[in-house]
């Protein structure tokens, strides 16, 4: 596929899904919300990590109001079901890690496009903008559903109620994402970062992730029978195998995920 609104780069097991409408601060469109999507199950075949940025100085501000014609005549519900949703969902459940390096500003759908991102790596100047009570809407693209998971519950009230700008350090701070990172070492800070996630073991990856997931709906029996479950499954793989035998050779483990 010829994409017109991002690009994608794929390097020794590291895809980058780049957001590509710098101009206009990576709004979100139409196209651009299906062509995330397609690369995102895309990529899945055979990276190992997927990172997801911007280009130019914004990371996305979230739709595009202007694509369409006038935004008060949206059908926000079918805009929502029937794109916003599929493209959310490819990230979310895509098999191997994601990373979201915001890059700068990330504001409503933007905002919670990262989030959606297993891990969210930020450079200090960037923000996050639950910007949606400013036009007399509530927080979308998954916003009520991130944002008390993330950051818990006062936070995140407050968040889509003030519309205040959340700076990368406060969201640092308040556990909303992994890390912020001082701007001149961004680029490089989240490359390294990606490295070493294509270079882990892919799936203890994806245990990981279906685990701590499955926690917030999971009581305690249940939540050791799962992992139980996929600590055996792991525990049959090559990759621990190889672990294993690198742990007691004191070196490097060469993983082969999948």
């Amino acid at each position: 596929m010829e994409y017109q609104t991002i690009t994608l780069e794929m390097s020794e097991g590291l895809a980058v899904l780049t957001l590509n409408r710098p101009d206009k601060m990576n709004s979100l469109t139409t196209q651009m919300r299906a062509e995330i999507a397609f690369a995102m199950r895309d990529a899945a075949r055979s990276a190992r990590v997927i990172v997801l940025t911007g280009a130019g100085r914004a990371f996305c501000t979230g739709q595009d109001l202007g694509d369409g014609g006038n935004a008060a005549s949206l059908d926000l519900e079918r805009t929502l079901r029937d794109e916003y949703q599929p493209m959310l969902e490819s990230i979310y459940d895509c098999p191997v890690p994601t990373i979201a390096a915001v890059n700068g500003p990330a504001a409503g759908a933007g905002a919670n496009l990262a989030l959606a991102c297993d891990v969210v790596i930020a450079t200090e100047s960037a923000y996050f903008l639950q910007a949606f009570t400013r036009i007399g809407l509530i927080p979308d693209a998954g916003g009520t559903w991130f944002l008390p998971r993330q950051m818990g519950l006062a936070k995140a009230m407050g968040a889509a109620l003030f519309a205040d700008r959340i700076s990368a350090r406060q969201a640092d701070d308040w556990g909303m994402i992994w890390e912020a990172v001082p701007d001149a070492e961004f680029d490089a800070h989240w490359r390294i970062r990606a490295g070493a996630l294509a270079k882990g073991p892919t799936l203890a990856y994806a245990a990981v992730k279906k685990a701590i997931r499955g926690a917030f709906e999971s009581n305690l029996p249940d939540q050791l029978a799962t992992e139980a479950q996929l600590q055996g499954q792991c525990g049959k793989s090559r990759d621990f195998q190889e672990g294993v035998v690198a742990f007691m050779e004191k070196r490097p483990a060469a993983f082969e995920g999948r």
